[in-house]
């Protein structure tokens, strides 16, 4: 018993160590539960499942964040094979590219990686890859990773989009707070 007592002492001494917990002063957070809930899935901080007085719950991950909802609007030109919210990365499929010599077919696949989710211009690795192919024969074909002006042109294309997308968002949600907060001031009942 002794052993066990221990080991959760040591184990909530550990976990609060690490932290886990952040202190926060309550200055910014609304003290009313139900605004800071709403508070925190305006702001993107949080997941809502379930909505009191719906029949379904509500999952919203990736409608928050600005530069995963501009990549997808950027490049809906083109199927993806991959889009992983969780996994930080979007894969094109191979679609067809302009060529040089007739007797080839030139294939192009994108990919972009998210290393952050803030708006700034190392946010994103957008890679670019080739696959040219003779077409009268089969399986003669080479792919290679290309580094060209394409991937700063799409990279700056998603990052002005996720810009504006940002903007927007803040927007909206600083009306909607100011409706329910229209003085901005929080009373604090004894």
């Amino acid at each position: 018993m002794k052993k066990l007592t221990l080991l959760l002492i040591a184990t909530i001494f550990i976990l609060t160590s690490c932290g886990i917990y952040k202190r926060s002063d309550i200055k910014d957070n609304p003290v009313n539960v139900k605004e800071r809930v709403q508070k925190n899935i305006e702001e993107g901080k949080g997941i809502r499942f379930f909505k009191p007085g719906s029949q379904g719950g509500v999952f919203d991950f990736a409608s928050s964040n600005e530069l995963w909802r501009a990549s997808i609007e950027i490049l809906d030109f083109v199927p993806f094979t991959n889009a992983s919210y969780s996994g930080g990365i979007l894969i094109t499929d191979w679609f067809s590219g302009d060529t040089k010599d007739e007797n080839e077919k030139r294939l192009l696949k994108i990919t972009v990686r998210f290393l952050t989710n803030e708006i700034r211009s190392d946010a994103l690795g957008i890679t670019i890859h080739e696959k040219i192919c003779k077409l009268n024969t089969i399986n003669d074909c080479s792919t290679n990773k290309i580094s060209s002006n394409l991937e700063n042109e799409i990279k700056l294309a998603i990052l002005k989009k996720a810009a504006m997308l940002g903007k927007i968002t803040d927007k909206n949600n600083a009306k909607k707070y100011r409706k329910k907060k229209p003085d901005g001031n929080v009373t604090l009942k004894n």
